[in-house]
């Protein structure tokens, strides 16, 4: 069973920096691709930066120059540094690895971002 947990979640002001973690159970370059997810209330959870195993990155355009995803193999640890952050980037962040067919979830982190 693999385990993610997020940190690095919290309250800062707008234009202020964060970095979220996702600490894996397992072994992260064995996964096919690790991605991070945002939900803000009453709206559908939606892809924010995916790192796959070939090293690739992907980006939604909202965050495209702000956020940064990144890897550390020997911590089986992934990133999402985050700049420039906007009130509209308040949501909760989850980590996501993706095995073949399966999908596995963190239990996501709160980012509040002030005006």
């Amino acid at each position: 069973q693999v385990r993610l947990v997020e940190s690095g979640g919290g309250l800062v002001q707008a234009g202020g920096s964060l970095r979220l973690n996702c600490a894996a159970s397992g072994t992260i370059v064995s996964f096919n691709a690790m991605v991070w997810y945002r939900q803000a209330p009453g709206k559908q959870r939606e892809l924010v930066a995916a790192l796959t195993s070939t090293v690739s990155t992907n980006y939604a355009d909202s965050v495209k120059g702000r956020l940064t995803i990144s890897r550390a193999n020997a911590k089986n640890t992934v990133y999402l540094q985050m700049h420039s952050l906007k009130p509209e980037d308040k949501a909760v962040y989850y980590c996501n690895a993706r095995m073949l067919t399966s999908h596995y979830w963190g239990q996501g982190t709160q980012v509040t971002v002030s005006s």
